[in-house]
């Protein structure tokens, strides 16, 4: 439910800003609606992605030097606050609103970027070796139902409003954004349940009393705690010392950190910027209908029905099919065949673009970008999340994925503040993201295959340090 509320947050803002553009920069006497700015919309969209980015790196940080259980409530807490808080952006001018605005969208992509590393690192601890890729890719699927669900809301919410408060516009954006306070508020209590993993008990904390007891409360089954004597006569065999800036640690793993952050930036270039940016192409191609013949609520209305179709028909099914297939397959494979397919169905919309711009041909135009989306989530979106989760040492383990993820959002931000689309154009922009998707293609050799085997093993840590 965390990573619900994630996708829900995170994408739900594109869903709104043509209608915040309507609200607060109208022009009186001007036959076009009122848009945002490019500056405040590149803010508007990307500020929560800063946020998140900083979010990854310092909770991933501090999730392996305090525990991951410590520090998952606060993240939570902090998107509940700033849920609300975003929603309840004050202020007398236009912008003065979009300063508030993007105040509390920073703070709530902050609390965000936390949960990528924690929830990551968790279910890996918490899963067994043979279906650990099927529970950690569950946990990321969970973002297409928070993508419908910002759709499925903002629908409800718009449909409602145009028959009973047509003029009342201002309300829609700030309760859609309001909304995702209620999943995460309905998660806490759980998380606050939650026991320490005994990965990070036994292995970083040193704990293994402490681990047994833990592990008997989840599993229901008595596990014999070690004696003090025993833990003292048995210890770890592999030396622990080097650290994350340590010649050991680029020796093992640094070739690893090259392959999980470039193709993740790769990767978020590409897919934030199809996310953020879908309803400039629909209306490019003449799928929505232009802005000037329907009243701001309408606009809503027909992006969100857009943008939920998608998600329903490419990005849903693409996690799932991961969910399903990636212990069959395994992590490589799959990423490798979802970035060749994201390449090809990129160059098969730019090359031919004016061909699908023809209204005869809108609906296949679609069904080829929804492919777009399902190999993105049957491929390297979800593979992308799961690897680093997989082959650091537990001690390390949440900051190297913190750092990976922080890396796909850097590309995130590259795709929302800009270049793509609205600076280059949407044939010259799928060109690009194609670019992208194959130089990801090329990348994902540099990272291993985690498949059928335990973390101690991926990660090598019963493997003496070399002096």
């Amino acid at each position: 439910m965390g990573f619900f509320t994630d996708a829900y947050d995170l994408f739900c803002i594109s869903l709104v800003t043509k209608l915040i553009g309507r609200v607060y920069y109208t022009v009186a006497g001007s036959p076009h609606p009122g848009s945002l700015p490019p500056d405040v919309s590149a803010a508007v969209n990307g500020v929560a992605f800063v946020g998140t980015l900083l979010g990854q790196l310092f909770f991933g940080w501090l999730g392996d030097k305090v525990g991951r259980k410590s520090v998952y409530g606060m993240t939570l807490l902090l998107m509940v606050i700033c849920s609300i808080a975003s929603g309840l952006s004050f202020g007398h001018t236009p912008n003065s609103v979009m300063a508030t605005l993007c105040f509390f969208r920073f703070w709530l992509g902050f609390g965000i970027g936390g949960d990528y590393p924690l929830s990551a690192t968790i279910m890996s601890e918490y899963a067994n070796k043979k279906t650990r890729g099927a529970f950690i890719a569950a946990v990321f699927a969970m973002q297409g139902f928070g993508i419908l669900a910002g759709g499925a809301v903002a629908i409800g919410i718009t449909a409602l409003f145009k028959k009973k408060f047509p003029a009342q516009a201002d309300f829609v954006w700030r309760i859609i954004l309001m909304f995702g306070a209620v999943p995460a508020a309905l998660t806490f209590y759980w998380r606050m349940k939650m026991p320490e993993t005994a990965r990070y008990t036994a292995l970083v904390a040193k704990n293994a009393e402490r681990a047994a007891a833990d592990m008997s409360k989840v599993l229901h089954v008595e596990i014999a705690k070690p004696h003090a004597e025993e833990e003292t006569a048995a210890p770890m065999k592999s030396d622990q010392s080097f650290g994350l800036f340590s010649s050991e640690f680029v020796r093992r793993h640094g070739v690893h950190l090259m392959g999980t952050t470039s193709t993740w930036l790769l990767l978020d270039v590409a897919y934030y910027s199809q996310n953020l940016f879908q309803k400039d192409i629909f209306s490019a191609i003449g799928w929505i209908p232009a802005a000037r013949t329907m009243s701001g609520l309408d606009e809503l209305f027909h992006i969100a029905r857009a943008q939920t179709l998608i998600a329903l028909c490419g990005t849903v099914p693409g996690y799932w099919f991961t969910v399903a297939f990636i212990d069959v397959f395994g992590r490589f494979k799959i990423q490798l065949v979802g970035f060749l397919m994201m390449t090809a169905f990129m160059l098969g919309l730019a090359v031919p673009y004016e061909h699908w711009k023809t209204v005869d041909n809108h609906i296949w135009f679609v069904v080829m970008y929804a492919f777009t989306f399902f190999f993105a989530n049957f491929g390297p979106n979800a593979t992308t999340f799961i690897v680093p989760a997989e082959i650091y040492p537990a001690r390390l383990r949440a900051t190297c994925h913190g750092i990976s993820a922080a890396a796909g959002k850097v590309g995130a931000i590259i795709g929302s503040f800009g270049f793509l689309y609205l600076a280059i154009g949407v044939r010259n922009s799928l060109f690009a993201l194609a670019g992208c998707s194959f130089a990801g293609f090329l990348l994902t050799f540099l990272v291993p295959e985690p498949k059928g085997k335990s973390l101690e093993e991926m990660s090598r840590e019963n493997e003496h340090a070399e002096p």
